[in-house]
């Protein structure tokens, strides 16, 4: 199986045996699915109200019970007490098990991935055997305590400070942190401190007893829009004394662990939304078809159905992108251990491989459920208002996807910003394809058809255009601004939307050409329905902040010619009927009384 590198999507095309699908999942992991969504359904659907009236201890109650099933070590070595699976299996965990309420999502989130991986992925071998074995159990949860009131998006910032002591065995540290989630609940923290005047920060493994707080003390929980039962307090430290083989990795390399651990955190996230907004389809459908107005089922009128039918394909295609890249992730952990590489050295290089697109995913999925929750609540009209239906909370919940792991905003400047670097460092040739497409714009374009009889054979050349939309506007953006591009925020933000949509299309049209194969056209109309729809509006939003991108630093006949270029290239020969195809995927939905995709 060929893997492509990170970011290489763009100039390079992927072919749909080369992906994973969830229709992949091996036997043990289908049982591992069901078995998660079985102890969702009976332990946490039908106590979301607890959840809601910020019932913390009931999030460690459950917390606990996942411990019990070995849920808090999926990727952690066996070594150390965990499951020792891969990647993918990690990923579908964490999809499945963060469905019902944001509550669970970011405890469970928090302790599996910056609150436990770090020691896993940094950890002297004495760290690891000490403190990772009580964090798989649930014995111990875990918190990560980096963000500090002035120190946000701008995380290497920070005032805490560590202190060597005279004796040299132990460090003082002093300082404040905030918005740390299951800080009450916590038994370890995973703490961020500068050492001196150092220019980086440094990570500290520090155990904590409510007993014996050893300088530490907490705020009162954090009243929040959602995410409610999620304790979420600050932090102080005074005189905090912890033994200097408590350092995680070494000295000033704190600001690393935290952009890795942020990586991780971001494509862990996407998938932490997948379940919900097919939960919250689920929803919708079933309501839309119960509630009557004007003698029939909401369900029957087109308005409602234009809701469902973007609310299932933003889902597809949500999974579509998460489930490629965690195979991608990998497929790379797994030649780096190939080639000798420790686990902790694979899964680190493996997932930074695919930083783009981590945040990509961290991005589309966040809005998809802030998407889905908010449509679902329009669906149920005044009921979606009130606190008796799902959809209140749960548009509540899906707030906070946007902002941590790095906002939105912060992920859309990075995912550009990352290729761009990849690219000055000469790991991936984007000047080549853009160099192309700046030759292609001079040239007469083609009048040709693209051939009906295979499937997606128009969809695969407007793909392949709208890669050439993002290369020609990168191309002369970094050509009249240089190393100040990354001053034009906003036209960093034009762009990388473009960027997200080409990869979120392309896993999508990958995907459901993949099982077309395992399956029949027949078979997967629905899929191939939504495959287009999604690819009809990443078009348009690609034309529209196209556009804005161009008009910014463009202008007399080099704008005449780039704007002719986003039109030629943005340009379907037949397009496709999205009434009609909406139409066709929520009559499925409808049919089926759920999400069925």
């Amino acid at each position: 199986m060929e893997t492509i590198k990170g970011g290489e999507f763009l100039i390079k095309e992927t072919q749909s045996e080369n992906i994973f699908i969830t229709e992949d999942f091996s036997e043990e992991q289908q049982m591992m699915r069901d078995s998660i969504k079985e102890f969702i359904d009976k332990e946490v659907w039908p106590n979301k109200e607890r959840f809601e009236k910020s019932d913390y201890a009931f999030t460690e109650e459950i917390m606990v019970k996942a411990g019990e099933m070995g849920l808090l070590g999926m990727s952690v070595p066996e070594k150390y007490g965990g499951m020792g699976m891969g990647f993918v299996t990690t990923m579908l965990v964490c999809d499945y098990i963060s469905g019902a309420t944001g509550s669970l999502a970011t405890a469970y989130g928090a302790h599996t991935g910056i609150g436990t991986m770090p020691i896993v992925l940094y950890g002297t071998e004495e760290q690891k055997q000490k403190y990772i074995p009580k964090l798989v159990s649930g014995e111990w949860f875990g918190s990560y305590c980096l963000t500090e009131p002035g120190a946000g998006s701008d995380a290497n910032s920070g005032k805490t400070k560590a202190t060597l002591t005279e004796d040299g065995k132990h460090y003082l540290i002093n300082g404040q942190k905030m918005w740390i989630s299951n800080a009450g609940f916590c038994s370890l923290m995973i703490v961020f401190a500068r050492i001196e005047d150092d220019k980086n920060i440094t990570a500290f493994i520090v155990e904590y007893d409510a007993d014996k707080p050893n300088g530490i003390t907490m705020g009162e929980e954090e009243q929040k829009l959602g995410i409610k039962a999620s304790s979420t307090r600050q932090v102080f430290y005074s005189d905090t004394k912890i033994p200097v083989e408590n350092m995680l990795s070494e000295r000033g390399k704190g600001f690393k662990i935290a952009m890795n651990s942020l990586n991780v955190g971001r494509i862990k996230l996407a998938a932490a939304c997948i379940d919900a907004c097919r939960r919250f389809t689920t929803e919708s459908i079933t309501y839309a078809n119960e509630r009557q107005q004007f003698k029939r089922s909401i369900s029957s009128f087109g308005a409602i159905q234009y809701k469902l039918a973007e609310m299932a394909t933003k889902t597809y295609v949500t999974e579509s992108g998460s489930y490629r890249a965690a195979k991608d992730i990998q497929n790379k952990i797994d030649e780096l251990i190939s080639a000798g590489k420790t686990h902790q050295e694979a899964e680190l290089k493996g997932v930074e491989e695919y930083a783009i697109e981590c945040a990509i995913l961290k991005v589309y999925a966040s809005e998809t459920a802030q998407f889905v929750t908010d449509e679902g609540i329009q669906i149920f009209g005044g009921m979606g208002f009130s606190k008796d239906t799902p959809m209140e909370s749960a548009w509540r919940d899906a707030r906070i996807g946007r902002i941590y792991e790095g906002t939105n905003e912060i992920n859309r400047l990075l995912s550009v910003g990352m290729l761009l670097k990849k690219a000055f460092k000469g790991e991936l040739d984007l000047m080549t394809p853009a160099m192309a497409v700046a030759n292609d714009l001079m040239s007469i374009p083609s009048f040709e058809s693209p051939d009906d009889t295979k499937i997606f054979s128009q969809e695969k050349e407007i793909l392949g255009n709208l890669k050439k939309t993002f290369l020609m506007i990168a191309g002369k953006a970094v050509e009249n601004y240089g190393m100040e591009l990354e001053e034009q925020q906003q036209l960093i933000l034009a762009a990388a939307e473009i960027l997200i949509e080409i990869y979120m299309a392309e896993s999508t049209l990958l995907k459901t050409e993949k099982l077309v194969q395992k399956t029949s056209i027949e078979a997967c109309d629905g899929q191939i329905a939504m495959t287009q729809l999604n690819l009809f509006n990443a078009t348009e939003k690609i034309n529209s902040k196209g556009k804005e991108a161009i008009v910014s630093f463009a202008d007399g006949d080099e704008q005449r010619m780039l704007l002719m270029g986003l039109k030629r290239f943005t340009k379907y020969t037949n397009s496709p009927n999205v009434i009609a195809l909406r139409k066709q995927i929520a009559l499925a939905l409808i049919d089926k009384n759920a999400y069925c995709f």
